[in-house]
């Protein structure tokens, strides 16, 4: 009687009892990211530059990256963040169709034309704003977010802060001229960067010519306003800018093998010179810098994470997107990684966050990827406990 009682007790404590957090051991070991700006000259023409590894956002060159400038239409990388952030939220759909007012179709300057009172899709308007740069089709999609242009820039300018482009200011959505209104080199690549996260834009960036298409089978032909996109190898997309004010102004990427860059001039004094920066500037990243696999998407690690009160007792885990180590060509450091766990307890569904990994170079911290449970655990029931509880005791 006494053990059958010790077991039935064991097996109620079982329901309550779980694991503290754990933090695993390091499970690879790879190159090291190079944290300092070069101090070459690339002779550039711009009046502000700035260049640096996606992946880490470790700078490779800078000029005057922190000078307040006119950024002229790569206001709209902040435009189109939102747009895709509100189809991720569900505020819109790509196919859905939005009703253009007189006063986004009466904006000048780049524009596809839109007609007043007609209706358009979510996923045609971003794509005009990528590829042509469409003022037009901006404040249609702010006045559909947000219900006016004015709220809409609080809301660009409330992200710009939560991404640390503390030397950023919008005053409209489009970038025409109107004060005050200014950012930064720095600012517009993390700006970049942030919009990149959007696998969708990729769908678009790279598109060279298309027709954009009105009701009643009008159409306008539109051509990207980057030319990197068609004549250099690897630049899959990017966003330019030109007032009188701001002058002509390019923040492009380009990917090759594993290493992507981001490069951004402001202020260059015609479309020639900002599109040979740029590629000044890409050709030296590609040249000189390299960056390798630490973490491989998906892939499954060989360390499985205890489970609570679980049908199993480990779950096995995976990284939700690579990470990679940045370095210059020829030298070799060392990069670790470290595996951190919740508090984990039953049930879980796979695919859910679990942890993350964390990506150290000279001890600090560079990247930090999301870990996802490769599969279900059911919770265990009251004889699955039982069962443990007696287990425990026969051993």
């Amino acid at each position: 009687m006494k053990k059958i009682l010790s077991v039935f007790l064991g097996a109620l404590c079982a329901f309550s009892i779980c694991t503290t957090t754990s933090k695993v051991p390091a499970f690879a070991e790879s190159t090291s990211v190079q944290s300092e700006k070069t101090t070459e000259n690339l002779q550039l023409s711009a009046k502000s530059a700035y260049l640096m590894d996606y992946s880490t956002t470790t700078p490779i060159y800078a000029k005057g990256e922190k000078t307040r400038l006119p950024i002229a239409s790569m206001c709209k990388i902040m435009t189109l963040i939102l747009a895709f952030e509100a189809v991720d939220n569900g505020v819109m759909t790509y196919d859905e169709e939005i009703t253009i007012s007189e006063r986004a179709a009466s904006m000048g300057g780049s524009q596809v034309f839109l007609e007043a009172n007609a209706k358009y899709p979510v996923k045609e308007l971003i794509k005009s704003i990528i590829v042509c740069s469409a003022n037009d089709s901006c404040v249609a999609l702010a006045e559909k977010i947000a219900g006016s242009e004015e709220v809409f820039v609080q809301r660009m300018n409330d992200k710009a802060k939560s991404l640390g482009a503390n030397d950023t200011l919008f005053a409209n959505c489009t970038g025409l001229p109107k004060e005050p209104q200014y950012s930064c080199a720095k600012d517009v690549a993390y700006m970049l960067k942030e919009l990149l996260t959007h696998e969708e834009y990729f769908t678009y960036g790279k598109v060279w010519m298309d027709k954009f298409m009105h009701p009643q089978g009008r159409y306008t032909e539109i051509t990207n306003t980057n030319k990197l996109v068609r004549f250099y190898d690897g630049c899959d997309g990017g966003k330019t800018g030109f007032t009188n004010q701001a002058g002509f102004c390019l923040a492009a990427t380009a990917k090759r093998g594993n290493l992507r860059v981001i490069s951004v001039v402001i202020g260059e004094e015609n479309s020639k010179t900002r599109f040979n920066d740029v590629r000044t500037t890409f050709d030296y990243a590609f040249a000189n810098y390299c960056a390798t696999p630490i973490v491989e998407a998906e892939k499954t690690l060989d360390k499985t994470i205890a489970v609570c009160g679980g049908k199993q007792k480990t779950v096995k885990v995976y990284p939700k997107r690579s990470a990679y180590t940045f370095q210059r060509r020829g030298e070799v450091s060392h990069s670790q990684t470290e595996v951190y766990c919740d508090n984990l307890r039953a049930p879980i569904s796979a695919g859910q966050q679990v942890g993350y990994i964390v990506v150290y170079t000279n001890n600090v911290e560079v990247d930090r990827i999301p870990l996802l449970a490769k599969t279900d655990v059911k919770e265990a029931d009251f004889f699955d406990r039982l069962k443990d509880v007696a287990n425990g005791w026969n051993g």
